[in-house]
This record gives structure tokens, sequence and C-alpha cells, in this order.
């Protein structure tokens, strides 16, 4: 369907290819040398990423796949962002239940920054260009028919070596006929795209070897799987949006700093190697300093630094840290903090809940009960939820939220 594009430079170095396969890798299939032999070849590949708009905004677990996307890009491959806009009114299955079917206009109105999200990372202009497309585009075309041929191409019990489903099996929790689809559906935007191969997060195997052997079936050709690790926590548990402690990239600078560094300590390596452009030379003397005693601290603020630095710039990189710098060990305040205007007499909660700065009622009076909520001028803790805004006063919401009420 998307025809190749002659690269203007093919690099096709030892060093820059073994680092590909192998910085924040879990698996490669059909296997490692395959791969490496493709990539010295010569010939320009065509890769793709595909991302179901779940959610109003990617988050730091999408940056593995992508910075593998701008790896190949470096090396002149030819790379396709693929936005799932049709599998994610289905919903990837889960290990406890069906998930919720979005519509349509909720999908649309998700993915409206990706563009502009991934685009800090790869390149959608130039000589080599990424391409963006969705899934809708062939997927909605289909008619029953073409949905039969294509579910005759895998078995059911194919479907049930995948471990989410194997689970409810287990556990005696349905699984809906639509939810064996999503592979299919995944695996054949494979075929469409005749692509050379897929990348993405090491819980997406299943469904992208469902591509590969769609693309057997369909094509006989040999698609290729990198499959990447999972940035997680001190639980082990992957940073995402479903578990609710990941790094949201349409953050502003200062809370996506504050929340790197409030990720756990085991982390600090992990992130380095999977969301950042620093180099393994330098991650391994990260890796000396923490071994000999440096406060992980200091080094986390780095990664922090880092971090911000690839969605908001290096100013505001170096901006974030010093406004965390000032507060956090100095105790003051931010140079810049949001300001809200209002009127005489408001109550502070109803002012913290609509500009999102607390999630609810109850996530205030949990703050203001356990002393978390204070005027900056005086320094005196909020001691009743309904507290009332009788003059300009700047607000310290739990430990890294400040706002400005000007009346």
């Amino acid at each position: 369907m998307f025809g190749k594009i002659k690269s203007l430079h093919l690099d096709t170095n030892s060093e820059k290819i073994e680092e590909f396969l192998t910085r924040g890798v879990e698996n490669v299939y059909p296997n490692k040398d395959f791969v490496t032999q493709k990539l010295k070849s010569g010939d320009q590949l065509t890769f793709y990423y595909g991302i179901d708009p779940t959610a109003p905004s990617l988050h730091i677990g999408h940056s593995a796949p992508l910075l593998k996307l701008k790896s190949l890009q470096d090396l002149g491959h030819k790379i396709i962002v693929l936005i799932g806009d049709f599998t994610a009114m289905i919903g990837d299955p889960d290990k406890v239940s069906v998930r919720k079917q979005l519509t349509r206009a909720e999908v649309l109105t998700n993915c409206r920054k990706y563009k502009e999200q991934i685009g800090r990372i790869i390149s959608f202009s130039g000589n080599n260009k990424a391409e963006f497309v969705f899934n809708s585009k062939w997927l909605s075309k289909m008619n029953f028919g073409d949905v039969l041929d294509l579910a005759s191409k895998m078995t059911v019990d194919q479907m049930l070596k995948r471990d989410m489903f194997a689970k409810r099996v287990e556990e005696n929790k349905p699984i809906y006929i639509h939810e064996f689809m999503y592979p299919l559906m995944q695996g054949y935007d494979s075929v469409v795209l005749g692509v050379d191969g897929e990348i993405g997060g090491n819980d997406q195997t299943f469904n992208m070897l469902a591509g590969r052997t769609l693309m057997k079936q369909f094509s006989n050709k040999e698609k290729i799987v990198i499959a990447t690790k999972l940035l997680t926590d001190s639980f082990g548990n992957k940073m995402g949006k479903t578990e609710g402690n990941a790094v949201i990239l349409d953050q502003n600078e200062s809370d996506m700093f504050g929340a790197v560094m409030s990720w756990g300590d085991i982390s600090i390596i992990p992130a380095f190697t999977l969301v950042t452009c620093v180099s393994l030379d330098k991650i391994e003397n990260i890796k000396k300093r923490l071994e000999a005693g440096e406060n992980p601290r200091d080094i986390k603020i780095e990664l922090a630094r880092t971090i911000v630095s690839i969605y908001h710039g290096e100013k505001a990189g170096e901006k974030a840290e010093k406004d965390f710098t000032n507060v956090f060990k100095k105790g003051g305040v931010p140079e810049s903090i949001q300001e809200i205007k209002m009127k005489t007499g408001g109550l502070l909660i109803d002012v913290l809940l609509e500009n999102n700065i607390v999630s609810s009622k109850t996530d205030f009076r949990r703050l203001v009960s356990d002393g978390a909520v204070s005027i900056v001028e005086t320094d005196e803790k909020i001691t009743t939820p309904n507290f009332k805004i009788e003059k300009t006063t700047t607000f310290r919401v739990g430990k890294k939220r400040f706002v400005k009420l000007v009346v």
C-alpha cells in the first residue's frame, strides 16, 4: 500500500544496528541474526508502530517504541506511525474483563494531539519523513465476507494461547467473540501496509506475532517484530494510563519534572535506557556513580531534566529543574505559577476542582485533612474544606502544586 521512498543515505553501521537490536529490547522475531542481516543489506526497510487512541494524550511508555522508530529513521529506513482509530473502538483485551468500547467521536478527540507529541521525537518532514496513517481507512471498508476470510486464518486454539485469554478461561470469566477479532485486525494492519517489520511494547507481542502469521499467509513474507521492554515502577507494574502512574506527555514542564522525581530509584537506569537518547557509555557511568554511593535524587534530577527537554526543550528542562530545586530543596515557590482570576467569596475547593488542580472534592478534603493545603504568604495551613477566598492569595496544594488566586 505504501511504496518505498529511496533514502538519500542508508546507514549500515554495525555498532548502531547492534544498539538498535539490544538497547531496551525484550525479543526479536524471527531472530536477531535475521534482522541484523536485513539491516546490513543496504535495502531500505519499512517499519511501523501502532497506537490505539484510548486516552487524550500519549504517555512516557510510548517513548520506547517511538525512540526505536527514530533510530530506524536516522539509519535511513522508512517508518510509519499507525493510529488505531478503528481498533480503539473495540479495545485491546485484558486479563480481567472486556474493555469499554469507545465511540468514533471519543477516538478522534483522543488522538488530536498525537502527531504533535510524536513529532517531538521523529520527523514528519524532509526526504525521509514518517507517514501518519489511520487503520479505519481499510478496516471500516471490510464487508462480512472479508471478515470471515480474515477469521479463517487463525484458530481458536491459537487465540487461547494469549495469556489474557488463558487467564480468563482459568478464572471462568467470559471472552467475547469481538475480542478475538482484535488481534486479527491489528495483524491485518501489517498486511495492508506491506511492511517489513513492526515495533511495540512486549505487552503487544501476541498481536504483533498475529501480524507475522497473517503476512506469511497473505504475502508469504517474513515479518520482523521488535518487542521493547516496558518501563515499570518499583512494584514491577507497567507505567501506563491503566495503572495511573504514567508521565503524561501533555503535562507542563514542572508537573512532568515532578512526576519523574516521584519514581523509585530502581527506575533510574531503565528509564535512561528506554525513554532517553543518553548514550550507553554515559548510562554505564551513571550506574557506577550510583554504585559508588552518589545520592540517587541528584541523578534522578538529571533524568527528569533530560525527559522534560525532549518534550518541552532544553530551556524548559533547565527551568523545571530550577523550580524543583527552589521548591523542594529551599522550600520556596516556583518562578512562574498558575494564576486564576475569580470573584471574592468563592470557595477554594470549587476553584481548584474547576481548574483540575484537585481530582475531586474527596481528594481536596483528604489534602486538607493531611495538612497539605496552605497559604504561601503566611505558611498557614487550611483546616476547613469550605475555605473562602477574600483576597488575592497564593496556595500550595500537596507537595508540588502552586496556584495564585487573583481576586
